[in-house]
């Protein structure tokens, strides 16, 4: 299974809060989505956003898995409109909060328990077996940064598409691409530089191969 991260972020990492990027980095997505089976994200950025996950020209893509993963299950529910069109989404969550959540969702999404990690969090492999029991060859991993730091901390990522947007933020407290408790290598996590194009937007848009077992 082919497990990609993509993120827009400023020159100095950080993907938010507030941080867009153009009309062509909004259709580079949406392409993006059209070629993968799934898009993943965090529950931080359901609960900070109103995300839909939509395809090329703003449409829901049929048989297209949307999911979420939250190892708290703190999932927000009202206005909301991931739960309101198309097919619910699936919800990733530890074991502890999965039948709480499930009857709090009712059947507006499935939730599906995961174990644990062995350093903590949720086993992101075991949600990358689940979506291979259901025909998945492909991921999009949409962030925000817990989650994309859990993807590389447990070694499961392939790619990484960074849009880099011509701006600056200089917030501390902003989050960045990747964040968690600790070096993701010795100390860093080296890349691959498979492809960068530019835009007339001013930004670069970057393709990188994570180096595993490096």
């Amino acid at each position: 299974m082919k497990v990609i991260i993509i993120a827009a972020s400023t020159i100095c990492g950080r993907i938010g809060p507030g941080l867009t990027g153009s009309s062509v980095d909004r259709g580079f997505l949406e392409n993006m989505r059209a070629l993968t089976d799934v898009s993943l994200l965090g529950a931080e950025t359901l609960r900070q956003g109103d995300p839909e996950m939509r395809g090329p020209g703003g449409h829901l893509l049929p048989n297209r898995i949307r999911g979420v993963v939250s190892q708290s299950g703190d999932i927000p529910l009202a206005g909301k409109k991931i739960f309101q069109e198309g097919a619910g989404p699936l919800i990733f969550t530890g074991v502890a909060a999965a039948i709480g959540l499930q009857h709090k969702l009712g059947g507006l999404a499935q939730v599906v328990p995961l174990p644990t990690y062995i350093s903590g969090g949720l086993s992101l492999a075991a949600a990358l077996a689940h979506l291979a029991e259901l025909g998945v060859s492909s991921v999009l991993v949409e962030g925000g940064g817990r989650l994309n730091y859990a993807f590389l901390q447990q070694g499961v990522v392939d790619e990484i598409l960074l849009t880099l947007t011509p701006q600056l933020s200089g917030d501390l407290q902003a989050p960045s691409l990747c964040g968690g408790p600790g070096p993701l290598g010795d100390p860093f996590l080296p890349l691959d530089l498979v492809s960068c194009e530019t835009a007339n937007t001013g930004e670069l848009f970057l393709k990188y191969r994570v180096i595993k077992g490096a």
